[in-house]
């Protein structure tokens, strides 16, 4: 849907009937060109990429080990291993992941206190606590700032998430449908990854295109108008249309031209070939991408379900940095890697659980590289047990912040929207939070 200045909202077909499309897209392309990015030297980043750890990852069993606290808390992973760096340890099951930590930065003082996946999902992602109003998420915000009225002229939305909405709140927020992410939908893992609107599945590409001839051979009315510019409008769309579905659109989402190596260090899974698309995407130069990383909300039989998941993980974000890295665009790209919170430090061995972990946001832990952040540095401290912050609290609106330092948008600055209202970009820190100084350029 398009919304126009009046909020009355069109769809596509009667923008179409109308002639109105060029038009309107003056019109949106106007209403919210006031986002302006700043010149700061430390914007180096051009491109996010956010994995997502949809349901929240325990701290205790990725970057925030803790052997000593006993079984009780670290189960079964009481070997943690050292890195690239030294000292600096993380949890056995990221062998590969170790060997990249001087690429990374682990923050391990992450907290927002709720344990809610819809309140934190909506804290972590945009910054602001819950109120009268939505405001977007990261991924929104730099789509407004970094998108086509900025000069953004990719092939797709500046705005993409692998491979599933998550539905947990409107990300574009207050900004507007134009300012949506563009779903995939599918699985890059299978054959072809049928990407919406781009590949139908279970539909081969003959069929489409017997399809196509089908509806020109009835179309006697379009023949006997072939002079009308309405009619013109209609064909130009679906040649445009048709273009996607066969053209260098879909060239994007294509994996078959990369090597059988590579996909297969990366994972021949759905988060690890996410990863791979992830990189084509900003290699392209799509200023933001998120991958949803199903699964980790593990109320039961954690360690099993960590099993299976954590070496996907491995080798889907290790692979990701060193491949981003190999081709020279860690530097402009930051790779942000979180969950809404984390996961309950003491081990719930009882009935039902069985060795669960709860939802826990009073501590947890989040990962970034590139874009101008420095690599190889721990930012704050949780307790023996992970139970509490110990040293240098860092609030969602500190990390999102110093983000969008590195991407050039003003994070103290105004958030244009169409519906006047008069907000910043991110609220004020609180006490005892602030940017991430210490892994950001002076």
């Amino acid at each position: 849907m398009f919304e126009i200045f009046n909020n009355q909202k069109l769809s596509r077909r009667e923008l179409l009937k109308g002639g109105l499309v060029g038009a309107a897209g003056l019109a949106l392309s106007g209403r919210l060109s006031l986002g302006e990015n700043v010149s700061s030297p430390r914007a180096r980043a051009k491109s996010v990429i956010q994995i997502w750890m949809w349901g929240g990852p325990s701290h205790l069993d990725t970057f925030d080990p803790k052997p000593e606290a006993g079984y009780d808390y670290c189960g079964p992973y009481d070997k943690p291993i050292e890195t690239n760096v030294d000292g600096i340890r993380i949890c056995q099951m990221l062998p590969k992941l170790a060997k990249q930590a001087d690429k990374y930065s682990i923050i391990r003082s992450m907290t927002h206190g709720s344990n809610s996946h819809e309140t934190a999902s909506y804290m972590v992602q945009t910054g602001h606590t819950p109120g009268r109003q939505v405001f977007p998420s990261a991924g929104a915000v730099v789509s407004l700032f970094k998108g086509r009225d900025h000069g953004y002229k990719g092939l797709v939305d500046p705005y993409v998430v692998l491979t599933k909405a998550q539905g947990r709140f409107s990300e574009a927020g207050f900004l507007g449908q134009r300012y949506k992410p563009f779903v995939t939908g599918g699985d890059p893992a299978q054959t072809p990854f049928a990407v919406e609107g781009i590949v139908a599945k279970g539909i081969s590409d003959e069929r489409q295109r017997s399809r196509r001839e089908l509806l020109h051979s009835l179309d006697t009315l379009g023949r006997a108008m072939a002079g009308n510019s309405q009619f013109r409008l209609f064909d130009q769309t679906e040649e445009n249309a048709y273009g996607v579905m066969f053209g260098d659109t879909r060239k994007l989402f294509d994996l078959s031209d990369e090597s059988d190596e590579l996909r297969q260090k990366y994972g021949r899974n759905t988060f690890g070939q996410s990863c791979l698309v992830a990189r084509r995407l900003v290699e392209q130069g799509v200023p933001y991408v998120t991958i949803n990383y199903e699964g980790w909300d593990t109320h039961k039989r954690h360690f099993e379900t960590m099993k299976r998941k954590l070496p996907e993980l491995d080798a889907g974000f290790a692979t990701l940095l060193e491949d981003l890295s190999e081709r020279g665009l860690l530097e402009s790209t930051i790779v942000w890697w979180t969950g809404e919170f984390g996961r309950g430090p003491k081990i719930q061995w009882e009935q039902p659980w069985n060795g669960g972990r709860s939802h826990y946001g009073k501590c947890f832990c989040a990962v970034l590289a590139g874009g101008g952040f420095k690599g190889g540095h721990v930012v704050g401290a949780s307790d023996a047990t992970g139970s509490e912050v110990a040293e240098r609290p860092v609030y969602p609106q500190d990390l999102i912040g110093s983000m969008y330092e590195l991407l050039g948008i003003d994070p103290d600055g105004p958030l244009p929207n169409s519906s006047g209202l008069d907000v910043t970009v991110m609220p004020a820190s609180k006490e005892g939070g602030g940017r991430l100084k210490e892994i950001m350029p002076a």
